[in-house]
């Protein structure tokens, strides 16, 4: 499991279990104890699945998860103290796909978290295509025209990053977050040498590039340079 799950919640307590809990689980998790921060995470870290705390300090609860169903189909688990069926046709109104009140049972809210990631997997773009381009997440087969490209674990992972954001420029530390997982210090070349793999191979049969240097930046998937 490597799902990413992101947390807006202001209460230590509760911001402190769950954490724990979703980490022992194997989720990988982000934290943010208000509203504005949450939405920048979630821009930034891609999460699979977002918890929200209604009461927020700042941007409540409702209006980021608004904002947060206007980015596409994002999971969202709203938890809260307030519990008349009212409130909970106004958040799921907003946008939320589940609504789960305090105090909480943490394997229920396990339980329900797993059953909202089963149901947007199904959901999910399963071929990537980009130009000639192609990669297919069920088989992780991928073609340039009608030429099979052979990738390793990396170079694979690496690819799918850049064909889920085409067109867009990629910063080196979004890049190691989301491959590695952590940052390989400035100085590595790692990245580097990973890129020129990828091209290498996506190149062999004198295919133009697609995987662009923008300098001092990072790197972009477009057909121009």
């Amino acid at each position: 499991m490597n799902e990413r799950i992101l947390i807006i919640e202001d209460d230590p307590a509760i911001l402190k279990l769950l954490q724990r809990g979703l980490q022992y689980e194997g989720y990988q998790v982000d934290v943010a104890t208000d509203g504005r921060a949450g939405l920048n995470l979630a821009r930034d870290r891609h999460p699979d699945l977002v918890i929200l705390d209604w009461m927020l300090p700042g941007m409540d609860g409702l209006e980021v998860c608004r904002r947060l169903r206007l980015g596409g189909g994002l999971p969202i688990l709203m938890l809260t103290a307030k519990d008349t069926i009212e409130d909970r046709v106004q958040g799921l109104d907003a946008g939320a796909d589940d609504y789960l009140v305090k105090p909480f049972n943490l394997d229920e809210l396990s339980a329900r978290l797993r059953a909202l990631l089963r149901r947007t997997q199904t959901e999910r773009v399963q071929v990537y295509k980009f130009a000639d381009l192609t990669l297919d997440t069920s088989s992780r087969l991928v073609t340039r025209g009608n030429r099979q490209v052979q990738l390793t674990a990396k170079e694979y992972e690496l690819l799918e990053l850049f064909l889920r954001h085409p067109r867009q420029v990629l910063t080196r530390e979004v890049i190691f977050d989301r491959v590695w997982g952590y940052d390989f210090g400035g100085e590595s070349n790692v990245l580097e040498v990973y890129i020129r793999y990828l091209r290498q191979k996506l190149e062999d049969g004198g295919e133009a590039r697609l995987i662009h240097t923008i300098r001092g930046v990072g790197y972009v998937l477009r057909e121009n340079p």
